[in-house]
């Protein structure tokens, strides 16, 4: 198994879990009682300069523990506050040490759109999402199904989330734009190695429609970096290891920007 087939399966027990303390059909109640959400996340990214979508993340399968100290809601403000257009925030908990508290405090906490970045493998997590005050989910192709990616849209569609759909190849970009993505990101991030390559974007940005939101996820360490995928016409890039093992995250973002 690939670590992302443990990460799907270990997503699959919580939700079992999670269902023995909250039925599907109460979380479900809980969703649809709250107001519709705008899609104030891929909204947010509908602008003509570039995008930053800044992550809050406290390890990862690759890196282990990124930061030691992770004080969560003065990151997300310092995000907000320096710029950033939505925030990504880590509720995996065993290997990306995330937690639903942290979306549910942040979204509460921050004036612009969250993205609940989990790995997706049951409605559950949607109306889950939904609950927390996340206004976007991740929805990866590499561990659903066509079927998946197409009903999970249409309930996403029905709560007012937006939805990244997370791609690795033209084949999967093919299976998104069918299924009627809206916002489409590449991972430069090879999951078999964990190698990193920004170039991944470029290959694969020719494939996805203008009209459609094209993010670039993973490995954007530089000013530079930024600068080439802003050339090959990438909306948004999702940025988390490079901003969190920095001192100065507002600075950090401003270089990034090309402000510095």
């Amino acid at each position: 198994m690939t670590i992302l087939d443990r990460l799907a399966a270990y997503a699959m027990e919580r939700v079992a879990a999670a269902e023995q303390k909250l039925p599907l059909e109460c979380l479900k109640a809980q969703a649809l009682a709250m107001p519709k959400g705008g899609f104030a996340f891929e909204c947010a990214l509908r602008k003509p300069e570039l995008s930053f979508i800044c992550e809050c993340k406290k390890a990862s399968p690759s890196k282990g523990v990124i930061a030691e100290e992770f004080p969560y809601l003065d990151i997300a403000q310092e995000y907000a506050a320096a710029g950033a257009d939505c925030i990504s925030v880590l509720t995996e908990p065993k290997w990306f040490l995330g937690a639903d508290a942290y979306l549910e405090e942040i979204a509460a906490a921050v004036p612009i759109p969250c993205l609940r970045k989990d790995f997706t493998v049951h409605e559950y997590m949607l109306y889950e999402a939904k609950a927390l005050g996340a206004q976007a989910v991740l929805l990866i192709c590499s561990i659903l199904s066509y079927e998946q990616i197409r009903d999970y849209l249409a309930i996403c569609e029905h709560l007012g989330l937006s939805a990244l759909v997370e791609t690795h190849d033209a084949e999967e970009i093919a299976m998104a734009l069918h299924a009627g993505a809206r916002m489409i990101g590449v991972n430069n991030r090879n999951l078999k190695d964990f190698s990193v390559n920004t170039a991944h974007s470029a290959k694969l940005r020719k494939l996805v429609p203008s009209e459609v939101l094209f993010v670039s996820e993973s490995g954007v360490q530089t000013a530079e970096d930024v600068r080439q995928l802003k050339e090959i016409g990438v909306d948004a890039v999702l940025i988390g290891e490079t901003l969190m093992r920095a001192a100065d995250k507002t600075a950090k973002l401003a270089e990034l920007r090309g402000m510095a």
